[in-house]
């Protein structure tokens, strides 16, 4: 369900995100009773308002880079199966539907957690189509008031065994007239394995168009108390966007020599 060398630090490390393989590992659906929907109303017009589930299914692979202080991060990712590619200044992470790995390109260590991190920006950043995926239980949520502006949300949560933390929660608050996604806010439970009551906050708003879907063009994340967003915090940007019905060569996903397996 989740972006470190920038003033995210702690909150992007504490921070987890789902990986939503249904087709191959420990998610697939020969092993676990997940559930598919049929979205509620209000989800269903979300999606639209950014181009429609029909449109995002019809994609099978997404490419974007974000600027980091020391070079660009350029994440790949099979939308299909969610095997990922990120390449770094100084290091390469993947996944190839089984292993997560980590190559250096130098004596530089990294300093991250690969495994929490290979898909983390993919699905800050594929909002609000991840919240598409199967064993996603929807409810309304109370409203989001910021600067005195009212913003509906809808809190999802998963089912067990969905991804590598299932409890975490996230709500989705969204423009009351147009529909469009305002608002993330998310828990973290990757570290702790423990549900939490803590809420962090990503604004969405700055918007672009990419084959028919709109995209971010920057998250913005918020400072936050008693559960509700303060302060801006800082920006993360995405540039050179590419959205691709073309499926992916596989072999981009698999550890390359001397890459090391991540347990």
């Amino acid at each position: 369900m989740k972006t470190k060398a920038l003033i995210l630090g702690v909150i992007l490390m504490a921070m987890s995100c789902k990986n939503k393989t249904t087709s191959s590992g420990d998610n697939s659906k020969d092993k676990l009773n997940i559930t598919t929907h049929n979205y509620p109303e209000n989800m269903s017009k979300i999606f639209n308002a950014h181009g429609g589930m029909d449109t995002w299914n019809m994609m099978k692979s997404l490419k974007f880079t974000m600027a980091k202080p020391n070079g660009d991060e350029i994440t790949t990712t099979n939308l299909k199966n969610r095997n990922s590619f990120i390449e770094m200044p100084n290091h390469f992470i993947g996944f190839n539907g089984e292993d997560v790995w980590l190559k250096n390109k130098d004596t530089l260590p990294y300093k991250g957690n690969p495994r929490f991190y290979y898909n983390l920006m993919f699905y800050f950043y594929a909002m609000p189509f991840v919240l598409s995926d199967d064993g996603i239980n929807y409810e309304d949520a109370d409203p989001l008031v910021f600067e005195d502006k009212l913003y509906p949300g809808i809190k999802i949560s998963y089912e067990s065994g969905v991804g590598e933390s299932p409890d975490d929660e996230y709500i989705l608050y969204y423009n009351a007239k147009t529909f469009q996604m305002e608002w993330l806010g998310y828990t973290v439970t990757y570290f702790s394995k423990e549900k939490s009551k803590a809420f962090h906050f990503i604004k969405y708003g700055d918007w672009q168009t990419v084959e028919g879907l709109v995209l971010p063009k920057t998250l913005t994340w918020y400072n936050y108390e008693n559960n509700l967003p303060t302060t801006k915090r800082n920006d993360l940007q995405f540039t050179d966007i590419i959205l691709s019905k073309e499926i992916l060569d596989a072999a981009i996903f698999n550890p390359p020599l001397g890459a090391k397996i991540i347990e």
